[in-house]
Order: structure tokens, then C-alpha cells, then sequence
């Protein structure tokens, strides 16, 4: 869609161009944006040439084997934000003949990292760094939002490769004082809801300790200390809620402990609609600021789900995403000459990123994405559009007064 990649416009002028579109325009811009960020990664690596065509940029005093990390990064963290889209399967429209085009690019692309014979098999195993464990569980999470679309229509071959893949993974230790317990989890998660053969200690483990480390009002420590940045967006609220919910949905986990973490999650989306000011800008504050708007992943998650707080309509959500999303994504130097997302958070600045960040990192930004997997009927986007909580406090119209929760 033209303008993606143009200047960023004036807040007053992207505002009032905002107000004026039609409500259906919200998704096919979203929709566009994702698939320009997302094709170049499925389109190289169905073909088995991720490898030799995907830019390796790395932040400042990097400190992993890149091309031994990097790809499978790119993979799982595309897949974790484009499946839910994926999920809605085939239709007679223009959506849907984009939607066959990527399940296709998705199904070879999935072929391809898990063979070991191909030429962009990826690297599941802790031999050189941990971090395949982290994006493991991304594609892990990838795959259980898109059970029908993309795991159900892979051939026998890829789905074992898949499960021999993630199994592997076992061998990497996760770190027991942060969120990385949540990704070996989310990797038994899977094998649970795949028949793969799960173990549940490392899913006991992972709830014990996230519920250990609540800290009050939606937040959780990022282990035993609580952390003012993303990372109950980017990775503790959408996988621990997700875990639980299959465990509950499989009779293995209890339904109360999945409605509380919900209950937490849906006060900390909340939260996050409230921090987007009424010129669509947050506050750019802690780790991994390069993941864009993958800290508003909770929140599109809720949209997704139908699970959006009360005091929040799903058209004041949709409004106040696609504004962030155009203030990110139309800053100059976001993608490179061949359409590969580069290091920064609002253009190209590498010198935001943390010492774990490559190109591949980069793409969990497509998690900000997930409320595309509602129809397009859905009310979410075909309501009129609604200001979001921020642009009517600073206009002086009536807000709901905001509180805490005790839970």
C-alpha cells in the first residue's frame, strides 16, 4: 500500500487521515504492512535460500554466533505473528487469494527448516548458543495458533522433522531466574498439542515460577525482580496464558489458573491502550525496543480472542494500533533496499539495540499483528472508528476513571 515506506507524516495530518479512512482501510493497511515485513523471509526460505540472501546486521558488541542463530530467528518469530492471519484458511476473496499465497510459501518454508538436508535447515541444538531455545518456542507458539492452516496441512515428513526439531531443543538448558522458562514450556506445549510426546515438568516449572513472580496490578517479574519494560508483552503474558489455556483445553491444567492469568493479562492491555498517546507514540523504555510493536502483542492478543478488557471497544483498540503501527513503520530507513527489516525502533538505529540483536530479532514485531486472524467482518474491524483513551482524556471528553486490580 503506498506510503509505507514514505516520509513520516505529521501527527496532525496521519491523525486526521486516520479519521477520515473508512473503517476497512485499518485492515488492509495492517495486512499489507505485515506481508511486506513477512514475504521476504518466507519467499527466500521456501525456496532454500534464507541462508544466502538474508541480511546479517548485528547490534553493537554482539555477542552470538550470528548465522547460527539468526535464521531460525527470522523463521519463528514471522511464523508466531503471521499464523493467527494464516489461521482463517482460504476464501473467495482478494484476502484470501494473498492468504493461499502465503500458506503455500509458509508450507515449503516450514519444509525446509526442519529437513536436514536442506540447504536452510536450521539450527535446533544448543551447540554454539542457547538462543535456538528462545526461537524454537516462538515457532513452537507459531504453530499452535495455526493448527488447521499450517501444522495439520504439513506432509508426515515435515510434521516428524518438526517434532524430532523441537525435541532437540531439550538439550538447551533454559535459564531458571527469567522468562526463558516460558520458552521451553511453550516447546512441550506443542509437543502436547501435536501428540508429539510432551514433558510437563518444564511446563510446571515454567507456571510455578511466572506465578511466583506476579507482582501486582497485570505484572510479572522477569524473574524475581520486576523489570520497567515490554517483556510481559513481548513474551511472559501471551506464552503463559497460551500454555495454560491448551493445558486446560487438553485436562491437564486447571481452567481457574488460565482465567486468572487472563484476568491479568486483560488489566495489562489495559494498561498498554492507555500509554498510546493521542499522536499514536509510547514510551520507549527498557530491553528490546528493536522488537517495534511486539510490546503491544498482550493487546492484540486480547483483540484476537475476543478477550479485550470491558472498558476497552475493539474500534478504539484497532484505531490506536494502526496509528502506532504507521508511526513506526513509515519512519525512513525501517526496511532496507530489499525490503529486510533493519536494527532500530522508529527507522534505522542500530545503536538501540541490545548486545543479542540481529536481523533476525527483528521480526517479532509481526506478533503486533495478530488481531488480522479476526475475519474481516469481525467488529473489531468493520465498527466505525473510535478514538482510543488518550486522545479523548486530552480532549477533555469523558474517560472512565482507571484502578488497579487485586488479583
Amino acid at each position: 500500500m503506498a506510503g509505507i515506506a514514505g516520509s513520516l507524516k505529521t501527527d496532525k495530518s496521519m491523525l486526521a487521515d486516520l479519521a477520515a479512512a473508512p473503517p476497512v482501510n485499518d485492515r488492509a493497511y495492517n495486512l499489507d504492512l505485515l506481508l511486506r515485513i513477512c514475504r521476504p523471509v518466507m519467499t527466500h526460505l521456501s525456496k532454500g535460500q534464507l541462508v544466502a540472501n538474508m541480511p546479517t546486521e548485528v547490534a553493537p558488541h554482539y555477542g552470538k554466533p550470528v548465522r547460527k542463530v539468526t535464521y531460525l530467528e527470522a523463521f519463528g518469530r514471522t511464523l508466531a505473528g503471521l499464523a493467527p492471519w494464516l489461521e482463517l484458511g482460504w476464501d473467495n476473496t482478494v484476502e484470501g487469494s494473498k492468504r493461499i499465497e502465503m500458506l503455500a510459501l509458509t508450507h515449503k518454508a516450514m519444509a525446509m527448516a526442519v529437513d536436514p538436508s536442506s540447504s536452510d535447515f536450521m539450527n535446533f541444538t544448543g551447540q554454539f548458543d542457547a538462543q535456538p531455545l528462545v526461537d524454537g518456542a516462538f515457532l513452537a507458539h507459531g504453530l499452535i495458533r495455526a493448527p488447521k492452516q499450517v501444522w495439520k496441512q504439513l506432509s508426515d515428513r515435515t510434521q516428524q522433522q518438526t517434532v524430532d526439531a523441537l525435541k532437540s531443543l531439550r538439550s538447551i538448558k533454559a535459564f531458571s531466574t527469567n522468562n526463558w522458562v516460558l520458552f521451553a514450556a511453550m516447546i512441550e506445549i506443542a509437543l502436547l498439542q501435536f501428540g508429539g510426546g510432551w514433558d510437563r515438568k518444564p511446563v510446571d516449572f515454567a507456571v510455578e515460577k511466572i506465578m511466583e513472580w506476579y507482582k501486582g496490578d497485570s505484572m510479572y517479574g522477569d524473574g524475581p525482580h520486576f523489570h520497567y519494560d515490554y517483556y510481559n508483552s513481548f513474551v511472559i503474558q501471551p506464552m503463559l496464558v497460551d500454555v495454560l489455556k491448551v493445558l486446560a483445553e487438553k485436562g491437564e491444567g486447571s481452567k481457574e489458573q488460565y482465567e486468572l492469568a487472563l484476568k491479568r493479562m486483560q488489566r495489562y492491555g489495559a494498561i498498554l491502550e492507555r500509554q498510546i498517546s493521542p499522536e499514536a507514540t509510547f514510551p520507549v523504555v527498557g530491553r528490546s525496543m528493536p522488537y517495534r510493536n511486539a510490546a503491544f502483542q498482550a493487546l492484540a492478543q486480547l483483540a484476537l480472542e475476543r478477550k479485550l478488557p470491558t472498558e476497552l471497544q475493539p474500534a478504539q483498540v484497532r484505531c490506536a494500533l494502526t496509528a502506532v503501527n504507521k508511526r513506526i513503520f513509515e519512519a525512513p530507513g525501517t526496511f532496507d533496499k530489499n525490503g529486510w527489516l533493519q536494527i532500530g525502533f522508529c527507522g534505522h538505529q542500530p545503536e538501540i539495540a541490545d548486545v543479542y540483536t540481529s536481523t533476525g530479532s527483528l521480526y517479532l514485531c509481526t506478533t503486533g499483528f495478530l488481531d488480522l486472524g479476526l475475519p474481516a467482518n469481525d467488529p473489531y474491524w468493520s465498527a466505525p472508528a473510535a478514538e482510543w483513551t488518550a486522545q479523548k482524556v486530552w480532549k477533555g471528553k469523558p474517560v472512565q476513571k482507571d484502578h488497579a486490580i487485586d488479583m
